[in-house]
């Protein structure tokens, strides 16, 4: 893996934090990308990239930058979808991987679930952030890192949330 990128906006500080940390150890190039300025810890491994504010601008801007092998954390299951189809690796804030084998049942929930939402059914949001999602998010960048898992695939028959958008 040559580079993480994170979908900054949307990611919660604990993950962010993880990350930080995460990059100085393995001296790997963290950016995160978001339309509002961020603070950051001081390091050589560290970056923000800043994009105008507007609907998916910094979504297309990973997109865009993502190569086969970098790591994107992002909660967008449109994003994640783009990044695997340019060989990258999306995990989603909550320790779960997006992969080819199931990007598209979630982009389908998705949808389904946005015509919901359209026709005035309320549908709730996601859980908040539980310990058990960081410990999960953190082993699975601690396996990316060390090369213990096989990159990309992640593990298999984990839950997610078929509530998220």
């Amino acid at each position: 893996m040559r580079h993480i990128w994170v979908d900054a906006d949307a990611c919660p500080k604990v993950i962010k934090d993880l990350l930080y940390r995460a990059a100085d150890r393995w001296g790997i190039a963290l950016t995160l990308v978001a339309n509002q300025p961020l603070r950051i810890p001081p390091s050589p491994h560290i970056q923000v990239l800043q994009v105008p504010a507007g609907f998916d601008i910094a979504d297309h801007t990973i997109a865009q930058h993502v190569q086969a092998g970098d790591l994107v954390v992002t909660a967008d299951i449109p994003l994640a979808a783009q990044v695997i189809a340019r060989g990258g690796q999306a995990l989603n804030p909550r320790g779960t991987w997006d992969t080819r084998e199931n990007i598209h049942e979630y982009l389908t929930m998705r949808h389904v679930m946005d015509e919901r939402r359209q026709s005035g059914v309320h549908t709730g949001g996601p859980a908040p952030l539980s310990p058990r999602d960081r410990h999960a998010c953190a082993n699975h960048v601690h396996q990316v890192l060390t090369h213990e898992g096989k990159p990309g695939s992640g593990p298999t028959g984990e839950a997610r949330d078929p509530r998220r958008p």
